[in-house]
């Protein structure tokens, strides 16, 4: 007969292991699941170097989750015991919040706010100005003011990709002053980033032109949707001999990852005030 070999037990895998599979989760699968599964899962969840990225993801049914999200998410921050090098948050956030994970994580290099919409303008400079070493900066699907877009760019000198997604076809209408705010911001405050996507942006050609003469070091912008943009002329040949990638306002967004379509009573989460505050405990 052959010999059959005993079966292992997961909790008997070396930590660096168990660590190796669990970074392939996101932060509420590893706090809800799977540092629950045994003693020894649950150990290498508590070391802070799990916590150098707190991914929020969800599918923003916020009513039907069943626990409260920043509860959750400013435990994670309180894991990496200030490691926390990188941060998305999905549909939910607040000022408070931004605050307290920018006081947490001054080493931050990441932060993606992906329908954001309850996070304003006062918390988000406020949470910048404390992170000076971002590079990597993304508001899709949420509002952002020009005030906010510099006080980025001022406080945070080493930002070398923004991510600026609208979530509709910008309108024809407007007055170029104000089409081009944004741009303009970027242009002034960002002359170290290297790669920029302005899906559904609002800016003409002025504002285009003027993130070219502000950002040098410019290698891969995305104007996809931009239709107040006409590439045509000097202005596309600059673009084509500057821009490594470059995709074009009418380029197709089949792999955008977050298409353009979503209900806005999904961003309605519960009320903290009705969460069971001892619930805590269970992370």
């Amino acid at each position: 007969m052959k010999h059959e070999e005993p079966i292992r037990s997961w909790a008997e895998l070396p930590p660096d292991l168990i660590s190796s599979i669990l970074l392939r989760l996101n932060t509420i699968q590893i706090l809800e699941k799977a540092q629950k599964v045994c003693r020894s899962w649950r150990r290498v969840c508590k070391d802070p170097s799990m916590w150098r990225k707190v991914d929020m993801y969800n599918h923003g049914d916020l009513g039907s989750i069943g626990f409260d999200l920043e509860i959750m998410c400013r435990h994670a921050v309180d894991r990496s015991q200030g490691g926390l090098l990188e941060i998305d948050l999905w549909y939910f956030g607040t000022d408070e919040l931004l605050n307290y994970i920018a006081d947490r994580s001054s080493k931050l290099r990441s932060l993606r706010l992906i329908m954001c919409y309850q996070i304003g303008d006062k918390g988000f400079v406020e949470a910048v100005a404390k992170l000076p070493l971002l590079e990597y900066l993304e508001v899709t699907y949420g509002s952002i003011s020009i005030k906010s877009l510099k006080a980025a760019g001022q406080s945070c000198p080493n930002l070398k990709k923004l991510r600026l997604n609208s979530d509709f076809e910008p309108p024809r209408s407007y007055n170029d002053e104000f089409n081009d705010k944004q741009a303009l911001g970027i242009a002034e405050s960002m002359p170290e980033l290297r790669h920029l996507q302005l899906v559904g942006n609002t800016l003409t050609n002025t504002g285009l032109t003027a993130i070219l003469d502000g950002c040098p070091h410019l290698e891969d912008l995305d104007l996809r949707k931009c239709f107040n943009v006409r590439l045509a002329g000097d202005l596309e040949k600059r673009c084509s001999e500057r821009i490594k990638e470059l995709r074009r306002p009418d380029d197709s967004t089949a792999d955008h990852p977050y298409g353009f379509k979503f209900n806005i009573e999904d961003l309605l989460g519960p009320s903290s005030n009705d969460y069971d505050w001892d619930e805590f405990d269970r992370y």
